[in-house]
């Protein structure tokens, strides 16, 4: 029985290993050593982790003295757990590469299609592009419609659009 757990255990270390190691392969040595002083910089206390003293304590020393703990609280809800520095990494990997995981925009592609076909007519996607929210221009969806692989009747493949949004190529099958 002892050996079952080890293992289990092995494997959630090589599972959390493969993990971190993404981070660490989006970004060069030097920006990495950049973020670690970051990261030492605002762990005012020095435990190895990201709380809501440390941030006011950060703020306090740039003068600023009025933050509100609600903000705070929001800043420190970005994460999925506690900020250590592999979180921390994590968190201004997504905001430097500027795109959401994969299935968050997946999910949004689905709202519009309810059948569960895979793919949306070009025409109603472009009405809602340029018409909601951050309005895109025409240029700008002629430019995501290039990338896109839509059929002769005019759908869109959602997924594989997906896939080039969050990957920068599109998907060898």
């Amino acid at each position: 029985m002892a050996s079952r757990k080890t293992k289990k255990k092995e494997g959630g270390a090589k599972r959390a290993q493969r993990a971190s190691s993404n981070v660490f392969s989006m970004f060069e040595q030097t920006q990495i050593q950049e973020f670690k002083e970051a990261f030492t910089l605002i762990d005012q206390n020095r435990d190895g982790f990201i709380d809501k003293e440390d941030l006011k304590d950060t703020y306090a020393s740039l003068g600023k003295l009025n933050v509100k703990d609600n903000e705070l609280e929001d800043m420190l809800k970005e994460a999925s757990g506690p900020i250590n520095f592999t979180m921390f990494l994590n968190l201004f990997g997504e905001k430097l590469h500027g795109t959401d995981p994969e299935d968050t925009i997946l999910n949004a592609f689905k709202m519009f299609d309810p059948d569960a076909k895979g793919f949306i007519h070009k025409d109603e996607l472009q009405y809602v592009l340029m018409t909601q929210a951050d309005k895109f221009s025409a240029e700008e969806v002629k430019q995501m419609f290039q990338s896109s692989n839509i059929d002769a009747a005019g759908n869109l493949d959602y997924k594989s659009l997906c896939y080039i949004i969050t990957h920068g190529e599109e998907q060898e099958e």
